[in-house]
């Protein structure tokens, strides 16, 4: 039996993230093991996560379960919070409720794109979106962030633009490096995105991908590229600032400053796309909870604590780490310059970190800071020691 062609190309780009799975499922036998690699919860469920999921349990109505589309207390729930975050006028038309971000890129990428389009990713950036891309018969091209401040390179965004250019994704605060982009970076992009359409004489799109939008450390401002170019989409997670990411609920929201004749055109879109792509709505539950979801989060003032002793110390020891401004992860050079030798050398000594080469930066390690304070402490004495790793 023959794979198709945009399945094996999917499979070929997510390998080595589907092998590290395969690396990490060995955990659940090591109860001592130092855990570090993805951001899952290492403590019990917020409490106004559970409270918000309990009183929506007990049926209501007849059709409590029944088949679901975007629930519309969920979409002015959703309308509420972003008009009120953002600044900017959001109407509940303007959202389509999805299984988390992966389901609102999923319906960008089939709403804005065609076979063979190309779609701008940011490098190092999240290891899915190439993938989801290839699925979707769609061509990633990365574009590399500044290489070392990690903050965006429209140059370098520019040069990627060919007419085949469809869509460019911005994520920030960005996974794995942590930074949030400025309304500068965001304006100078919008200006190359406007010269680039009307050159190529087809719009360009922008996908802003924002799950971590409301983890930021130190009051630092956020800005929305949708508030710099009005051609753009904004997909949200839940699952992040929950620290829940097996419960799915995300969106698609449309920028207000959008024409309205496309945006018009993308709302009568949102659910029969959606119903194509195999029911790409959340569970009715985690609909009815989205009102009470949008005042509930992490504790920033722990994590920040948790970034401040890790980032420390480990600078003090010589490490190169990037600090964080939002997400809850550290983006660090690995002693040595091999990111893959020196995760293998920590798992031996029982502490997991996740390897640079998953986001194409192989000279790189990831650090998730879900893990508790606990086990920072313990971990620290081992990374300390490992500074000189490689030298």
């Amino acid at each position: 039996m023959e794979l198709s062609d945009r399945a094996r190309g999917a499979q070929l780009e997510i390998d080595k993230v589907t092998d590290f799975f395969g690396v990490m499922g060995a955990l659940a036998d090591q109860p001592d093991a130092l855990d570090f690699t993805f951001g899952n919860p290492h403590e019990m469920p917020l409490p106004g996560l559970v409270e918000a999921l309990r009183a929506q349990v007990e049926p209501q109505t007849v059709d409590w379960f029944a088949y679901k589309s975007s629930v519309r207390t969920a979409q002015q729930a959703v309308a509420d919070g972003l008009t009120a975050e953002l600044s900017m006028p959001f109407e509940p038309d303007d959202i389509a409720m999805t299984q988390g971000a992966f389901g609102a890129i999923n319906l960008a990428f089939h709403l804005l794109a065609d076979q063979g389009d190309e779609v701008i990713v940011p490098v190092p950036g999240w290891f899915c979106y190439a993938p989801m891309l290839r699925a979707a018969n769609l061509v990633p091209v990365g574009a590399s962030l500044e290489p070392v401040s990690c903050d965006l390179d429209v140059e370098a965004i520019a040069r990627a633009i060919t007419p085949r250019t469809r869509i460019v994704v911005v994520n920030s605060p960005a996974n794995p490096t942590g930074r949030v982009y400025t309304r500068a970076q965001l304006d100078d992009l919008a200006t190359v995105l406007n010269e680039a359409s009307d050159r190529i004489g087809r719009r360009i799109w922008l996908l802003s991908d924002e799950p971590y939008r409301r983890i930021r450390f130190d009051d630092i401002p956020f800005t929305t590229p949708a508030a710099a170019y009005p051609w753009t989409m904004i997909d949200y997670s839940y699952g992040k600032v929950l620290l829940a990411p097996g419960q799915r609920v995300g969106y698609l929201a449309l920028s207000p400053s959008m024409p309205d004749v496309d945006k018009q055109a993308f709302r009568d879109a949102f659910t029969p796309v959606q119903l194509a792509l195999g029911w790409n709505f959340p569970n009715a539950i985690m609909q009815y909870a989205v009102p009470a979801l949008e005042s509930v989060s992490i504790d920033m003032v722990e994590y920040t604590a948790r970034r401040n002793r890790m980032c420390g110390a480990l600078r003090d020891a010589g490490y190169e780490i990037t600090r964080p401004e939002g997400t809850f992860y550290l983006w660090g050079r690995a002693p040595g310059g091999d990111g893959d030798a020196f995760c293998m050398h920590m798992a031996e000594r029982g502490v997991h970190l996740m390897p640079g080469s998953l986001f194409d930066r192989p000279e790189h390690f990831r650090i998730s800071l879900t893990a508790t304070m606990e086990t920072i402490e313990k971990a620290l004495p081992m990374l300390v020691d490992a500074a000189s790793f490689g030298s």
